[in-house]
């Protein structure tokens, strides 16, 4: 085999890759009650699992990619789904005189795209601090919690910052300012954190054995 036929082949295989991840995130997305949970004025996640899954074992630029397709399924949800915040991820809605606009796509798709960087990171210096062969356990709690919280704390503090008392207020919230974004951390995001961690530890222990990702191709 030359080399622009092996070179052609791995290209392949690795768009196949990518495309099964991001099959999966759009499978979960528009699934009612499972990628996007409804929480009245708002919604719960577990779609960042693929991606820091998809970011551990393709690396961070595939990762990165599937970040952006996990944006995309929020734009589209917020879009034509919406709650009574969703101006926060689609400049196409708006509330009375509360519209989204450009700050909307930034915090619909940056913050999506760094859960797909982020994990790998933290995996790969638990992994070296570890100094042994084998998956990490503890690398993948981690890789797992940094992605969720890497999603919850960024939407909600440039939620915060580009979008002020206006978000609370769509809420119906008895609480402004920042105490308001803190509480939503505090409910939504800590236990997506969490579950991040736990499911992440189990899906990755297997995916990412030697022989598995051998025979998957990933390696």
């Amino acid at each position: 085999m030359n080399t622009a036929t092996a070179t052609s082949n791995q290209r392949t295989k690795g768009l196949t890759q990518v495309a099964l991840f991001a099959a999966l995130i759009f499978l979960m997305a528009f699934t009612p009650f499972l990628g996007y949970i409804p929480l009245g004025f708002t919604r719960a996640t577990i779609i960042h699992i693929p991606v820091i899954i998809g970011s551990l074992v393709l690396g961070p630029g595939k990762g990165a990619f599937l970040g952006g397709v996990f944006g995309l399924t929020s734009f589209l949800n917020n879009t034509f789904n919406p709650t009574a915040t969703s101006f926060v991820f689609s400049p196409f809605y708006s509330l009375g005189e509360v519209s989204g606009g450009v700050g909307s796509l930034v915090i619909c798709f940056l913050p999506r795209i760094l859960v797909g960087v982020v994990p790998y990171f933290v995996y790969r210096a638990a992994v070296k601090l570890r100094k042994k062969d084998g998956v990490s356990t503890v690398g993948l709690a981690l890789a797992g919690i940094s992605g969720a919280l890497t999603n919850t704390l960024l939407v909600m503090n440039l939620i915060f910052l580009i979008f002020g008392d206006k978000y609370a207020a769509a809420s119906q919230a008895t609480k402004t300012g920042y105490g308001f974004i803190l509480s939503i951390i505090g409910i939504n995001g800590v236990p997506e954190a969490i579950v991040a961690g736990i499911l992440v530890v189990l899906v990755g222990k297997v995916l990412m054995r030697k022989s598995v990702m051998q025979r998957l191709g990933l390696r």
